[in-house]
């Protein structure tokens, strides 16, 4: 019988990837999205099903579960790819868009996992891949919002590895540095408020350092076969890098001090002031 994994955010980028490598390498697929009347890929493929699931709508994914569980009648791995990220000055982002950063990158990647979590309980068994991001160990000017989620995705992964474990469930972590996607046409929402002036020297310069960082990211389907590496892992490894330049920051991370580091980013970013 072939494994089934459950993937969130499949409309697009690296959920969409996931879901092709998974169905190649002939896997089922619940391939999840928030509008699926617009999909016309993933719904042809075989063993996959293409079901609504919002992260931020708890009755949606309950019902993708059932779902998942009424064609395939198990479900093997979970991957927790639905994200969204909001940029800019902490001081010009609204409680709204605040709010929908961490209702989504964290509050729906909880719920999602919950939702699963007697089924794998009652299987003794079942992998829980959350895709964080390099932005969960390093942070870029900002980025304060988005990174707080993904911190705390890490945070929370590292603790529930331990609870499940004697269950036999396994949690990954899986880290992507930038990916060549419309992540930022979709996913990316930018504030912004020029009438803050003291923040526009730092914003020009952000968007001269990052766009070019995103652009030569690694494609979606390269930081695809590290999900499911993660996935079908047996050593119990926790965390998973994802492209070049993932690789690279992070070791650069580990390799400095908190002030050589930081002094170094300032520089990068044309950042004066407060030491």
């Amino acid at each position: 019988m072939s494994n089934t994994v459950f993937i969130t955010g499949t409309s697009s980028g690296l959920g969409r990837a996931t879901a092709r490598l998974f169905q190649a390498r002939g896997w089922n697929v619940v391939a999840t999205m928030r509008r699926p009347e617009h999909e016309n890929e993933l719904d042809r493929l075989d063993n996959t099903l293409v079901a609504r699931l919002d992260v931020q709508d708890n009755v949606s994914i309950h019902a993708a579960v059932e779902a998942g569980l009424e064609r395939f009648g198990r479900i093997d791995a979970l991957i927790n790819n639905a994200g969204y990220g909001t940029y800019g000055p902490l001081e010009a982002t609204s409680q709204e868009k605040i709010a929908r950063q961490f209702d989504v990158n964290v509050l729906g990647l909880i719920a999602t996992t919950k939702a699963l979590l007697s089924h794998f309980r009652a299987n003794r068994g079942g992998t829980i891949v959350n895709v964080s991001s390099i932005g969960g160990r390093i942070t870029f000017p900002l980025n304060s919002l988005y990174h707080g989620t993904k911190f705390a995705v890490e945070g929370l992964s590292e603790a529930l590895q331990y609870e499940l474990a004697p269950l036999g469930i396994e949690v990954k972590i899986v880290q992507p540095g930038g990916i060549d996607t419309d992540f930022g046409g979709r996913s990316l929402d930018v504030s912004n408020d020029p009438g803050l002036v003291e923040y526009q020297p730092l914003v020009q310069k952000a968007i001269e350092v990052l766009g070019p960082m995103m652009a030569q990211g690694s494609s979606p389907e390269r930081i695809a076969e590290v999900v499911y590496a993660a996935t079908v892992d047996t050593t119990g490894q926790l965390r998973w890098e994802a492209g070049a330049d993932a690789v690279a920051l992070l070791a650069e991370r580990r390799a400095s001090s908190d002030t050589a580091f930081f002094s170094g980013m300032k520089a990068r970013f044309g950042i004066e002031g407060a030491k």
